[in-house]
């Protein structure tokens, strides 16, 4: 089985202090990190602790090797839900190819569109790709780690403008970006 406390963890964005904190009874980052990394044994008892403190299913933490894949098996028309004829495993829906690399976003407060919990799953582009990112949603690195985000409303030369999304929201210029990665899909729980 796999464990799949960090990946949770991280995507919550909570520290291995926080979690620890929040288990019933409370218990130390060490421990968890332990947890997480299979240097201890993850029981079922330590299951239901991190589920409760990371506020998920306890069948969420770990994965078995052999998953199945989902599977396509209806289609949705005008004339409502069918199966379709054979079913047939899922194909991830953005696909990273040899030229580019995939990243994903989460959204923590409403912004425009956005809505919290929402992913946004954005494509990176190099340079010579950034005129077709014009009039799209993009994710610009910026320098110390930080980011910008919201419509490419302007490219001269190296130079790129961003409108962020949300009212009253002042335009960021970003100067020479190594990278932008291009919204290409929105994942939002019903």
């Amino acid at each position: 089985m796999i464990n799949r406390i960090r990946d949770i963890r991280r995507q919550k964005g909570l520290t291995l202090a926080e979690v620890a904190a929040r288990c019933q009874p409370p218990t130390t980052a060490q421990t968890i990190g332990r947890l997480e990394t299979g240097m201890r044994s993850l029981s079922l008892a330590w299951m239901n602790r991190i589920a409760v403190a990371l506020e998920v299913d306890p069948q969420m933490l770990v994965k078995a090797d052999s998953d199945q894949a989902p599977a396509l098996i209806a289609k949705l028309g005008i004339n409502g839900a069918e199966a379709v004829a054979r079913p047939v495993e899922a194909i991830f829906p953005i696909v990273p190819n040899g030229d580019s690399h995939v990243v994903v976003m989460m959204v923590e407060a409403c912004a425009g569109e956005y809505r919290t919990g929402d992913q946004i799953w954005l494509r990176q582009i190099g340079h010579d790709d950034f005129p077709r990112a014009l009039n799209r949603d993009v994710l610009a690195p910026r320098p110390g780690g930080r980011f910008a985000f919201g419509r490419m409303i302007d490219r001269d030369g190296e130079r790129i403008a961003i409108l962020p999304p949300g009212i009253g929201q002042r335009q960021v210029v970003i100067d020479r970006p190594g990278w932008l990665g291009v919204a290409e899909m929105l994942v939002r729980k019903l």
